[in-house]
């Protein structure tokens, strides 16, 4: 049994990661979220009553505080996924990226090797601070090639810039203080409680109100998607099995345009909710005005993990994308409640 403490544990791939470390392993987890918007403790109800699992509300940007929770907590893994990730509100305000994913991911580092330092030569081999990061840190793609784990770094959103700059932040404390860490980078996740500023959720929960279906420019930027269940489990399987100093690229070999994920999705819909007045779902796609820098494509070789560690995703994108809607379908006051909140599903960047 380990202690885990997950930044960002309230968002929609830390609480994917938290269920999965309480109900499938011994593990202890501290939960350390600053509830921004998309952090929802609805998400983590499945394991509140759980004696292993604990929450801390906090700002990884605040020094003092992390000092103080990673040596009241004493982890033997961090696994970092606090960070601001809509691109468009990125093109909005990207200050709150800077400060949260660049400044939050520093003070972070710093907190965890003043910790690690203090450590046993047993304890300090043991320890791991795993960081979570994305697959926009790469750029866009042609028409032919994959992300790995040596490709350049050209991010083009201020929210993949700020994420390539916490990676580099990471590599550093481990090359320069010989803190033992790891990175991973992933593919764009899908699934259960996602927050619906994302393609995936906005379009189910438009469909099933009967409102418009936006989508950028013509529908034809490319995606590898990911079921956050099988993310969770990459995420756990690199912490525990991954050498530190190595980065794992996390993808889901799924890769599909915007437009056929709409059109998958609206299909679903009709078989599962018909609505006789809406009609085919469809009839609400729109066509809007393209995002600023829109990168066309992504798509990840995931041959590493595979092969280092022997992780293979378990959903493909129609069986992850069937049980994503019938989730939705069955969790409506999930979901009402995140819409009667701060967001409506507005054009965001």
């Amino acid at each position: 049994m380990k202690r885990f403490l997950v930044t960002g544990g309230a968002g929609f791939i830390g609480s994917a990661v938290v269920r999965t470390l309480i109900c499938d392993t011994s593990h202890q987890v501290l939960v350390v979220d600053k509830l921004t918007y998309a952090g929802n403790l609805d998400s983590l109800k499945p394991v509140v009553n759980n004696p292993r699992y604990r929450f801390e509300r906090a700002d990884v940007a605040d020094a003092e505080r992390m000092r103080s929770i990673v040596q009241a907590y004493a982890p033997d893994v961090i696994m970092h996924l606090a960070a601001e990730s809509h691109v468009d509100r990125s093109i909005d305000g990207p200050g709150e990226f800077l400060q949260t994913n660049v400044v939050g991911t520093y003070t972070l580092l710093q907190a965890a090797l003043a910790y690690w330092r203090g450590l046993s030569p047993g304890r300090q081999a043991a320890f791991r601070f795993h960081h979570i990061s994305t697959d926009e840190v790469f750029g866009s793609l042609g028409d032919e090639g994959f992300f790995h784990e040596d490709y350049p770094y050209r991010p083009s959103s201020p929210y993949s810039a700020s994420k390539a700059a916490s990676d580099h932040f990471v590599r550093a404390w481990h090359h320069t203080y010989g803190l033992p860490t790891l990175i991973t980078n992933c593919s764009n996740n899908y699934g259960p409680y996602h927050f619906p500023e994302k393609l995936i959720p906005l379009i189910i929960l438009n469909a099933l109100e009967g409102k418009s279906l936006p989508v950028y420019g013509k529908g034809e930027n490319i995606r590898d998607w990911l079921y956050v269940d099988d993310h969770a489990r990459a995420l756990i399987l690199a912490v525990e099995q991954g050498r530190p100093g190595e980065t794992y690229a996390i993808g889901g070999h799924n890769e599909r345009r915007n437009i056929d994920v709409v059109h998958a999705i609206c299909t679903l819909v009709d078989e599962l909710a018909p609505n006789a007045v809406i009609g085919p779902c469809e009839r609400l796609i729109t066509y809007v005005t393209d995002r600023p820098g829109h990168d066309l494509r992504y798509a990840i070789d995931a041959s590493k993990i595979g092969r280092d560690l022997g992780w293979r995703p378990v959903e493909t994108f129609e069986t992850g994308l069937r049980k994503t809607v019938e989730w939705y379908l069955t969790n409506r006051n999930w979901w009402e409640r995140v819409r009667s909140g701060v967001y409506q599903g507005e054009r965001l960047g």
